[in-house]
C-alpha cells in the first residue's frame, strides 16, 4: 500500500479534523499529491494538491478553511479542515500523481458533519 488515509470521522458543524495520508516508496516524492472527496450520489471532485516545491491548489469551496501540508520527514501529507459545513460530508481519498503521469489513489477516509 503506497497511500494510508486516515483521521476521518464524525464531527458536529463548525469543528475541525485533521486528516493524515502516510506513504510508502518513492510515491511522497511524486509531481503533485492531493487530497478528493466524493460524497454520496456525486462525482469525485478535487480539495487540494500542493507539489513536490509547495505550491498549493485549493477547490473554491475548501478554500479559507482547509489547509493542505506535506511533513517531509514523515513522508505524510495532511489536510487540516476547519469550520466545517454538513456538505462537506464525503469519502476523502488522498491521491498522488507521479512524474510519469500514473496516479494513484490511497483508500477513503469517512468525514460526516452533522448539523
Amino acid at each position: 500500500v503506497q497511500l494510508q488515509a486516515s483521521g476521518g470521522g464524525l464531527v458536529q458543524a463548525g469543528g475541525s479534523l485533521r486528516l493524515s495520508c502516510a506513504t510508502s516508496g518513492s510515491i511522497f516524492n511524486s509531481r503533485i499529491l492531493g487530497w478528493y472527496r466524493q460524497a454520496p450520489g456525486k462525482q469525485r471532485e478535487l480539495v487540494a494538491t500542493i507539489t513536490l516545491s509547495g505550491a498549493s491548489n485549493y477547490a473554491d469551496s475548501v478554500k479559507g478553511r482547509f489547509t493542505i501540508s506535506r511533513d517531509n520527514a514523515k513522508k505524510t501529507l495532511y489536510l487540516q479542515m476547519n469550520s466545517l459545513k454538513p456538505e462537506d460530508t464525503a469519502v476523502y481519498y488522498c491521491a498522488a500523481t507521479t512524474w510519469t503521469q500514473d496516479n494513484y489513489w490511497g483508500q477513503g477516509t469517512q468525514v460526516t458533519v452533522s448539523s
